[in-house]
Protein backbone atom coordinates (compact mmCIF):
# COMPACT_ATOMS: atom_id res chain seq x y z
CA UNK A 1 0.00 0.00 0.00
CA UNK A 2 1.22 3.53 -0.76
CA UNK A 3 0.91 6.52 1.55
CA UNK A 4 0.12 10.05 0.42
CA UNK A 5 3.79 10.64 -0.33
CA UNK A 6 3.65 7.75 -2.77
CA UNK A 7 6.04 5.62 -0.71
CA UNK A 8 5.61 1.97 0.10
CA UNK A 9 6.32 0.39 3.46
CA UNK A 10 5.04 0.20 7.03
CA UNK A 11 6.70 3.22 8.59
CA UNK A 12 4.41 3.03 11.59
CA UNK A 13 6.05 -0.08 12.96
CA UNK A 14 9.13 1.89 14.05
CA UNK A 15 7.22 4.55 16.00
CA UNK A 16 8.01 4.61 19.73
CA UNK A 17 6.67 8.06 20.66
CA UNK A 18 3.74 10.25 19.63
CA UNK A 19 3.65 14.05 19.88
CA UNK A 20 0.27 15.76 19.64
CA UNK A 21 -0.66 19.38 19.06
CA UNK A 22 -3.36 20.93 21.25
CA UNK A 23 -5.35 23.51 19.27
CA UNK A 24 -7.86 21.90 16.87
CA UNK A 25 -6.31 18.47 17.48
CA UNK A 26 -6.87 17.66 21.14
CA UNK A 27 -8.95 20.82 21.38
CA UNK A 28 -12.13 21.22 19.38
CA UNK A 29 -12.60 24.19 17.06
CA UNK A 30 -13.60 27.43 18.84
CA UNK A 31 -17.32 27.95 19.16
CA UNK A 32 -18.67 30.54 16.75
CA UNK A 33 -20.46 32.51 19.46
CA UNK A 34 -17.20 33.03 21.36
CA UNK A 35 -15.37 34.08 18.22
CA UNK A 36 -18.19 36.48 17.36
CA UNK A 37 -18.09 37.93 20.87
CA UNK A 38 -14.39 38.73 20.60
CA UNK A 39 -14.81 40.24 17.14
CA UNK A 40 -17.59 42.50 18.44
CA UNK A 41 -15.23 44.03 20.99
CA UNK A 42 -13.16 45.41 18.11
CA UNK A 43 -16.09 46.18 15.81
CA UNK A 44 -14.84 43.87 13.06
CA UNK A 45 -16.21 40.86 11.23
CA UNK A 46 -15.19 37.44 12.61
CA UNK A 47 -13.11 36.72 9.50
CA UNK A 48 -11.15 39.96 9.93
CA UNK A 49 -10.71 39.26 13.62
CA UNK A 50 -9.25 35.81 12.89
CA UNK A 51 -6.86 37.30 10.34
CA UNK A 52 -5.55 39.80 12.89
CA UNK A 53 -5.49 37.13 15.59
CA UNK A 54 -3.39 34.65 13.61
CA UNK A 55 -1.04 37.28 12.21
CA UNK A 56 -0.12 38.70 15.62
CA UNK A 57 -0.13 35.62 17.84
CA UNK A 58 3.43 34.28 17.74
CA UNK A 59 5.15 36.68 20.22
CA UNK A 60 2.31 36.15 22.70
CA UNK A 61 2.36 32.37 22.41
CA UNK A 62 6.15 32.44 22.71
CA UNK A 63 5.96 34.34 26.00
CA UNK A 64 7.73 37.42 24.63
CA UNK A 65 4.89 39.82 25.48
CA UNK A 66 2.25 39.93 28.21
CA UNK A 67 -1.48 39.49 27.76
CA UNK A 68 -1.96 43.22 28.31
CA UNK A 69 0.61 44.08 25.64
CA UNK A 70 -0.91 41.59 23.20
CA UNK A 71 -4.46 42.90 23.45
CA UNK A 72 -3.39 46.56 23.49
CA UNK A 73 -1.37 45.95 20.31
CA UNK A 74 -4.29 44.05 18.81
CA UNK A 75 -6.66 46.94 19.55
CA UNK A 76 -4.24 49.42 18.01
CA UNK A 77 -4.12 47.40 14.79
CA UNK A 78 -7.93 47.26 14.78
CA UNK A 79 -8.13 51.02 15.31
CA UNK A 80 -9.90 50.94 18.68
CA UNK A 81 -8.95 51.45 22.32
CA UNK A 82 -9.46 49.02 25.19
CA UNK A 83 -9.29 49.51 28.93
CA UNK A 84 -8.20 47.06 31.61
CA UNK A 85 -11.72 45.68 32.12
CA UNK A 86 -12.08 44.91 28.41
CA UNK A 87 -8.65 43.27 28.33
CA UNK A 88 -9.63 41.01 31.23
CA UNK A 89 -12.81 40.07 29.37
CA UNK A 90 -10.81 39.27 26.25
CA UNK A 91 -8.39 37.12 28.23
CA UNK A 92 -11.29 35.14 29.62
CA UNK A 93 -12.96 34.70 26.23
CA UNK A 94 -9.66 33.70 24.64
CA UNK A 95 -9.13 30.96 27.21
CA UNK A 96 -12.72 29.76 26.95
CA UNK A 97 -12.45 29.64 23.17
CA UNK A 98 -9.70 26.99 23.43
CA UNK A 99 -11.00 25.02 26.41
CA UNK A 100 -13.25 22.48 24.67
CA UNK A 101 -11.43 19.18 24.29
CA UNK A 102 -12.07 16.19 22.02
CA UNK A 103 -13.12 13.04 23.94
CA UNK A 104 -12.15 10.85 20.99
CA UNK A 105 -8.62 12.25 20.81
CA UNK A 106 -8.13 12.03 24.57
CA UNK A 107 -9.26 8.43 24.40
CA UNK A 108 -6.58 7.84 21.76
CA UNK A 109 -3.97 9.22 24.15
CA UNK A 110 -5.10 6.59 26.66
CA UNK A 111 -4.73 3.88 24.02
CA UNK A 112 -1.24 5.11 23.13
CA UNK A 113 -0.20 4.96 26.77
CA UNK A 114 -1.67 1.50 27.19
CA UNK A 115 0.36 0.36 24.19
CA UNK A 116 3.54 1.48 25.93
CA UNK A 117 4.28 4.43 23.64
CA UNK A 118 5.83 7.64 24.96
CA UNK A 119 3.43 10.57 24.59
CA UNK A 120 4.09 14.30 24.45
CA UNK A 121 2.00 17.43 24.11
CA UNK A 122 3.58 20.14 21.93
CA UNK A 123 1.57 23.33 21.68
CA UNK A 124 1.92 26.99 20.78
CA UNK A 125 0.17 28.16 23.94
CA UNK A 126 0.25 31.45 25.84
CA UNK A 127 0.54 31.72 29.62
CA UNK A 128 -3.17 32.27 30.37
CA UNK A 129 -4.15 29.10 28.53
CA UNK A 130 -1.23 27.17 30.00
CA UNK A 131 -2.27 28.13 33.53
CA UNK A 132 -5.88 27.17 32.82
CA UNK A 133 -4.85 23.83 31.34
CA UNK A 134 -2.61 22.92 34.25
CA UNK A 135 -5.38 23.77 36.71
CA UNK A 136 -8.33 22.16 34.92
CA UNK A 137 -7.07 19.39 32.60
CA UNK A 138 -6.33 16.31 34.68
CA UNK A 139 -5.54 14.48 31.44
CA UNK A 140 -2.31 16.47 31.07
CA UNK A 141 -0.85 13.96 33.48
CA UNK A 142 -1.39 11.27 30.84
CA UNK A 143 1.44 12.80 28.79
CA UNK A 144 5.03 11.87 29.54
CA UNK A 145 6.15 15.29 28.31
CA UNK A 146 4.44 18.69 28.07
CA UNK A 147 6.20 21.19 25.82
CA UNK A 148 4.47 24.58 25.71
CA UNK A 149 5.83 27.45 23.64
CA UNK A 150 5.37 30.09 26.35
CA UNK A 151 7.44 28.02 28.78
CA UNK A 152 10.33 27.06 26.49
CA UNK A 153 10.53 30.36 24.57
CA UNK A 154 10.30 28.52 21.25
CA UNK A 155 7.44 28.21 18.82
CA UNK A 156 6.27 25.98 15.98
CA UNK A 157 7.16 25.71 13.13
CA UNK A 158 10.70 26.65 14.23
CA UNK A 159 12.81 23.49 14.02
CA UNK A 160 14.32 24.37 17.41
CA UNK A 161 11.16 23.41 19.28
CA UNK A 162 11.10 20.03 17.53
CA UNK A 163 14.73 19.46 18.42
CA UNK A 164 13.85 20.31 22.01
CA UNK A 165 11.05 17.74 21.85
CA UNK A 166 13.36 15.07 20.43
CA UNK A 167 15.87 15.69 23.21
CA UNK A 168 13.23 15.44 25.93
CA UNK A 169 11.74 12.27 24.54
CA UNK A 170 15.16 10.72 24.12
CA UNK A 171 14.64 8.67 20.99
CA UNK A 172 15.51 8.94 17.30
CA UNK A 173 13.51 11.47 15.23
CA UNK A 174 12.31 8.75 12.83
CA UNK A 175 10.83 6.89 15.81
CA UNK A 176 8.55 9.84 16.64
CA UNK A 177 5.14 10.58 15.14
CA UNK A 178 3.84 14.17 15.25
CA UNK A 179 0.23 15.19 14.58
CA UNK A 180 -0.72 18.84 13.97
CA UNK A 181 -3.49 20.61 12.06
CA UNK A 182 -1.17 23.13 10.35
CA UNK A 183 0.92 22.16 7.36
CA UNK A 184 3.71 24.58 8.29
CA UNK A 185 4.12 22.79 11.61
CA UNK A 186 4.05 19.39 9.93
CA UNK A 187 6.78 20.58 7.56
CA UNK A 188 8.81 21.95 10.48
CA UNK A 189 8.70 18.58 12.21
CA UNK A 190 9.66 16.73 9.04
CA UNK A 191 12.68 19.01 8.61
CA UNK A 192 14.13 17.45 11.77
CA UNK A 193 13.46 13.87 10.66
CA UNK A 194 10.24 13.37 12.62
CA UNK A 195 7.40 11.43 10.97
CA UNK A 196 4.48 13.87 10.76
CA UNK A 197 0.82 13.83 9.77
CA UNK A 198 -1.49 16.78 9.20
CA UNK A 199 -4.66 16.42 11.26
CA UNK A 200 -7.79 16.78 9.12
CA UNK A 201 -10.29 15.06 11.39
CA UNK A 202 -10.29 11.81 13.32
CA UNK A 203 -11.55 9.69 10.44
CA UNK A 204 -8.79 10.95 8.14
CA UNK A 205 -6.20 10.53 10.90
CA UNK A 206 -7.22 6.89 11.31
CA UNK A 207 -6.88 6.35 7.56
CA UNK A 208 -3.44 7.99 7.48
CA UNK A 209 -2.26 5.88 10.42
CA UNK A 210 -3.51 2.71 8.75
CA UNK A 211 -1.62 3.66 5.56
CA UNK A 212 1.65 4.01 7.45
CA UNK A 213 1.12 0.75 9.33
CA UNK A 214 0.66 2.27 12.78
CA UNK A 215 -1.18 -0.19 15.01
CA UNK A 216 -2.79 2.04 17.65
CA UNK A 217 -5.75 3.72 15.96
CA UNK A 218 -8.20 6.31 17.28
CA UNK A 219 -11.79 5.20 17.63
CA UNK A 220 -14.09 6.92 15.13
CA UNK A 221 -17.63 7.76 16.23
CA UNK A 222 -20.61 7.45 13.89
CA UNK A 223 -20.73 11.21 13.64
CA UNK A 224 -17.24 11.10 12.16
CA UNK A 225 -18.20 8.67 9.46
CA UNK A 226 -17.87 5.31 11.19
CA UNK A 227 -20.07 2.47 10.12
Amino acid sequence: MKNRDGKNGKRGSQIRAVILDYGEVLCERPKRELLNGMAEVFGVEPAQFLELYKASRDPYDQGKITAEEYWENFAQRAGVSVDRAVIERLRGLDTEMWSGTSPEMLRWVTLLNQAGLTTALLSNMQHDMAAYARKNFAWLGDFDHQILSCEVGLIKPDAAIFRESIERIGTKPQEILFVDDRQANVDGAKSTGIEAIRFEGIKRLREDLEEMGFAVLPEVSRGDGAV
